[in-house]
This record gives structure tokens, sequence and C-alpha cells, in this order.
């Protein structure tokens, strides 16, 4: 398997960071949860892995994302 880049690896750690949030909230809404998470970083899918600036943009603003949805009045996303 081929090595990953810090980059790659800080995305994979925001991803997981998300689906342990998801854990937290009400098992009703928990799948809600997921498919956004999933679904913001299959939008992303396409960004070239050279594209550092982009890439840190985006970590940035996912982990403001998951902040402010893993607060506990957030019971629910759609």
């Amino acid at each position: 398997m081929a090595r990953l880049s810090g980059l790659q690896k800080e995305v994979l750690r925001l991803y997981r960071k998300c689906l342990r949030e998801c854990r937290k909230k009400p098992e009703a809404t928990r799948a809600h949860f997921k498919a956004f998470a999933r679904t913001e970083f299959e939008k992303n899918i396409k960004v070239d892995k050279r594209d550092f600036s982009a890439i840190e943009f985006l970590l940035r603003k996912g982990s403001r994302q998951l902040e402010m949805y893993a607060s506990p009045g957030v019971k629910d996303i759609r």
C-alpha cells in the first residue's frame, strides 16, 4: 500500500473525527450526520492532491463545521 502524505493523513483524521462525533448524536439522527459528512468529503474528492492551499482551506472549513455540529445542542442535520 502506498504511503500517505501528511495532508492525506490530516484529511483521514478529520473524517474519523466526524464519524466519532456521529456516534454521540441521538440514534435516530446519526444516519443524517454520517450522510452529511460523507457528502461533504465526496464533494471535494476531485481536488488535486498537490493543491495544498485548497486542501488546507477545506480542512479548516471542515474543522469549523465539525466544531459547530459537535455541540450538544445540535440534534439533527439535513
